[in-house]
């Protein structure tokens, strides 16, 4: 059978394949290849040497001079905020212990560790995109037990395949369980020669501190603002995207320094302008759901005045627009911040993401509004923003919340109602005063006054209006009792003085002007000397006072702990206490509340009288009644 073909199987003269009868159609096109899927800028721009790291100086100036020198750890413990770089960082630090270049071109071969890594070694892309047989990564989070880490241990004993370091990489390590944590000591602490650790974490305090004493910490710190923003700026210049400034600097304030983060809001940005179309900050405001900046400046002035129809207003149309309420609120507490700083710092260097509108203003209110002010109204909007996440209605959390900072703006602060109060006892002191006597009596009545003295556990206290009043009648004051002479000097705020009475004084006689002790061992020999010192100037009275070598009564001091002792033997006594005193031996009473206590002794009165009376002549003073 002729089919056209030579016997060699070539085709006929012609070039043109036979026909068999059948019209199968227009031959197949070429398949179009598939089309390669879109990496997100975070991945795409993700730094793969040390080179590429931003905001992180601190941490690769040291990695740099431990490379130079040798002194290379056996494991490093990188923790911060999420996004700032933990996990690149740690691959980038696996790429460094491995980094080998051939000899070529007369280029001498790189056969040591290194931080710098002009361009890809050997083992450096498979280490990039997490293939490489001796840089291990494992996430905490989905391997937490012992017998995880039991396959690390039994791996770590093996020399690396390629690489001259075996790397391990353990992301999230604070999630490992307590015996995961125990079970990685021995080989933490000894390693051998060719292992390397690298811990990433976001909550360190989570880890052992057996773990992290055995490691190089480095805190990985937050993105600068200005930073953030011409990193931004550098990215939409290679992805050829047209992007205002003021839209990257509300971009790089709402990532707060995650360099992940604001790539994320980045893609998110360009994919809501649309294609050829310039973003500007009202797009990225209205993707955010965040408040405009003048806007809340608005109402921070509409607040501070007074003006709460105003507020509520602007926070409704703000709300009507897209705006969170939680987020109008942050930046609301986020400008009181601002002011606050710039009240106590004047010169201090600002945020690239600030803008010019929030530099001046803020100035003024920086000028005007009193730190109190700020202070509560600060209070005030973190106490609001947390209520406002377990209400199911946040614009109206949100509104009262603006409700109470307008009405605590008109409020006085604590300083200026202290100053009324004592310009309103000015007032009444200097005011003149009824007299009790008659007119036309010869002589005035003595004035007198019945200061409250209660005993207190230590000793005695008094009422603080004894020594007002006493400053304002130049009084000589008649002390019957030691335990008022101690009341005395707490009225008049010596508490040294009155410590070292409770604690130091046996007393050995008291009368009236005259009171004679015996002293504590390494009691102050000064104690008689400033005592009658005090008590002449107190009591306008020249006070004896002397030491003597009888023993004396006991101080107030061992009265009060005999009786707190009594107390104490008591309640050691019932069943109950008795019980939970044997079961628990280190167990310690350490206060004592009785159901019916007996109301504390009241100590009796001093007499004020004036200056013009004489001693004694407290007996012939009227009572309450007789006035």
């Amino acid at each position: 059978m002729n089919d056209g073909r030579l016997q060699d199987g070539s085709p006929a003269a012609g070039g043109e394949e036979p026909s068999f009868g059948l019209d199968l159609g227009f031959p197949p096109a070429a398949a179009k290849p598939l089309q390669t899927s879109y990496r997100v800028l975070a991945r795409k721009y993700r730094p793969a040497s040390f080179d590429d790291l931003i905001g992180q100086e601190a941490m690769v100036r040291t990695l740099e001079n431990a490379f130079r020198l040798g002194r290379i750890h056996q494991a490093y413990m990188l923790t911060g905020v999420r996004g700032v770089g933990k996990t690149t960082t740690a691959r980038i630090l696996a790429r460094a212990f491995n980094y080998e270049l051939p000899a070529r071109d007369g280029r001498p071969a790189v056969t040591q560790p290194t931080v710098h890594m002009p361009e890809l070694g050997v083992h450096c892309q498979a280490i990039i995109e997490s293939r490489h047989v001796d840089v291990i990564e494992m996430d905490a989070a989905s391997h937490t037990g012992i017998d995880d880490i039991r396959e690390i241990i039994e791996s770590a004993r093996y020399r690396p395949v390629m690489a001259r370091t075996k790397v391990f990489i353990i992301d999230e390590v604070h999630m490992l369980s307590k015996s995961a944590f125990n079970g990685l000591l021995k080989t933490l602490e000894e390693p051998p020669e060719h292992v390397r650790f690298l811990f990433a974490t976001t909550e360190i305090e989570k880890v052992p501190v057996t773990v992290r004493s055995r490691c190089q910490r480095f805190d990985l710190r937050r993105i600068d603002g200005d930073v953030l923003i011409r990193h931004l700026a550098g990215i939409c210049a290679k992805e050829d995207v047209k992007i205002d400034e003021d839209a990257l600097a509300l971009i790089a304030r709402a990532s707060e320094g995650s360099v992940r983060d604001s790539l994320s809001m980045l893609d998110q940005a360009i994919a809501h302008g649309g294609a050829h179309e310039r973003i500007d900050i009202s797009g990225v405001r209205a993707m955010l759901g965040a408040g405009d900046r003048g806007r809340i400046i608005e109402m921070f002035e509409s607040v501070m005045k007074g003006d709460i129809a105003g507020a509520l207003e602007s926070l409704r149309d703000q709300f009507d627009q897209g705006a969170d309420p939680a987020l109008i609120l942050a930046d609301f507490a986020e400008f009181v911040h601002f002011v606050t700083r710039l009240k106590l710092i004047p010169d201090s260097r600002l945020d690239a993401s600030v803008t010019q509108e929030e530099r001046v203003r803020g100035a003024v209110f920086a000028k005007t509004l009193t730190m109190p002010v700020l202070t509560r109204a600060w209070q005030i909007l973190v106490k609001g923003m947390q209520d406002m996440k377990d209400s199911p209605r946040p614009l109206a959390a949100a509104d009262m919340v603006l409700v109470r900072l307008a009405y605590a703006a008109d409020m006085p602060t604590p300083e200026d109602v202290l100053k009324r109060l004592s310009s309103a006892s000015a007032a009444s002191v200097s005011a003149p005063r009824p007299s009790a006597a008659p007119s036309g009596g010869g002589a005035s009545a003595a004035a007198v006054a019945r200061p409250a003295l209660m005993s207190q556990s230590s000793g005695t206290a008094a009422a603080p209006q004894m020594r007002a009043e006493a400053e304002q009648a130049q009084p000589r004051v008649h002390l019957r009792t030691f335990e008022e002479v101690v009341a005395l000097a707490q009225v008049n705020r010596d508490i040294q003085l009155k410590m070292a009475l409770e604690r130091d004084v046996h007393l050995v006689r008291f009368e009236q002007g005259s009171i004679e002790f015996s002293l504590e061992p390494g009691a102050s020999p000064q104690l008689a000397q400033s005592l009658m010192r005090r008590l002449q100037e107190w009591t306008g009275i020249r006070w004896m006072v002397a030491v003597s070598n009888a023993p004396g009564a006991k101080t107030l001091r061992q009265v009060a702990d005999e009786k707190t002792e009594e107390k104490l033997t008591g309640v050691r006594a019932e069943p109950l206490v008795r019980a939970v005193l044997e079961r628990y031996p280190n167990a310690e009473i350490v206060a004592i509340r009785m159901p019916e206590e007996e109301p504390a002794p009241t100590l009796p009165e001093p007499v004020i009288e004036t200056a013009s009376d004489e001693i004694g002549y407290a007996d012939q003073i009227p009572s309450d009644e007789d006035l």
